[in-house]
């Protein structure tokens, strides 16, 4: 559609990184998957009045294994916990998590023992979506957000540079979650995990200590 016209001589110069990223970005497939009433909003996001399609999103692939992007739209159950973990760890890599609502960001109304306060106690989050349910304005605005987050995303020695300037961790998910930062106790577990590269395995098992806490009544409910 006249791209043509404005290229001089028909080349365009562009970087490795950029491509890459951009094909990222552009082409996210998010993994089938909702948990409560705010998948009704990311169901309605697909639909012809939103056309989720118009960022090329609008496949939802029907296995973890062909996904790269999870929307956990609604509340997460201590028993939804596993599954979900399970789904994340069979998506490929690179892969993305958005979570969608005040519940599944901080489990919302439901402060009790039977709901997970936040999901990023179960996976990292790449982008947080506040509201109750949110519009899905609102969730489409949160792509594209992710979308910048994604393009901007340093790759190869470029990245090797920077981690080794901010003494971070080689992947996007050393990022301190919220529940972690705040807690001088967890907040020290936290940077020796990231040191030894055993984050992953750290989120797990203090998910499984304080589950098991509430299940022999010593826990917070």
């Amino acid at each position: 559609m006249g791209v043509e016209e404005k290229l001089p001589a028909g080349i365009l110069l562009t970087t490795v990184e950029g491509v890459v990223n951009w094909s990222r970005k552009a082409s996210f497939w998010p993994a089938t998957f909702g948990l409560a009433c705010c998948a009704i909003e990311m169901m309605a996001s697909g639909s012809a009045r939103y056309d989720l399609g118009r960022f090329g999103m609008e496949v939802f692939r029907a296995t973890p294994r062909q996904a790269d992007l999870m929307i956990v739209a609604g509340r997460v159950s201590q028993k939804m916990a596993p599954v979900l973990r399970q789904i994340y760890d069979q998506m490929p890599e690179p892969k993305w998590v958005l979570s969608m609502g005040v519940c599944a960001s901080s489990g919302g109304m439901f402060n009790n023992y039977a709901i997970v306060q936040g999901v990023d106690h179960i996976v990292p989050v790449d982008m947080y979506l506040p509201g109750c349910p949110p519009r899905p304005e609102m969730l489409m605005d949160a792509l594209l957000k992710l979308h910048e987050k994604v393009q901007a995303e340093p790759l190869g020695d470029k990245r090797r540079v920077i981690v080794a300037e901010e003494d971070a961790p080689a992947v996007p998910l050393g990022s301190m979650p919220s529940s972690y930062r705040f807690n001088k106790a967890k907040a020290a577990k936290w940077r020796e995990a990231v040191e030894e590269g055993s984050e992953e395995q750290l989120r797990i098992t203090e998910w499984m200590a304080d589950r098991e806490a509430i299940r022999s009544g010593k826990g917070k409910r």
